[in-house]
């Protein structure tokens, strides 16, 4: 699945790095497309969320945990997950899908992350 626009009920998941500075990848095109906001790293921006995947995987585990429960709590909405921690953080599907289990049917993850679980 290619994100190029959103509904209005519609958020776009990315990967960031712990100084919020979105300037390459799926962050930039937040930046730039979803209302992500330059300095903030973690968390709803806009229509957009963003997890820290370049500070380790304890970081990026950590924080996809409270996306998947802040997803939980918020059935109105529809997370469409990027290949987050796939591109410019360089890790493979099989290491990072995991850290989704649990998601909800409003979190739409990529299908190389639903191939591994």
């Amino acid at each position: 699945m290619h994100i190029t626009s959103l509904q209005p009920a519609e958020i776009f998941v990315f990967g960031s790095n712990a100084s919020g500075a979105h300037g390459g990848g799926a962050a930039r095109f937040a930046l730039d497309r979803f209302g992500a906001v330059w300095g903030q790293s973690e968390g709803l921006q806009g229509q957009s969320y963003g997890i820290d995947t370049m500070s380790g995987l304890a970081v990026f585990e950590e924080q996809a945990t409270r996306f998947v429960a802040f997803a939980a709590n918020r059935p109105e909405l529809r997370f469409l997950v990027t290949e987050v921690g796939c591109g410019i953080a360089g890790y493979r599907p099989q290491q990072v899908a995991g850290f989704f289990a649990g998601a909800g049917e409003n979190v739409i993850l990529p299908e190389s992350f639903r191939a591994v679980s």
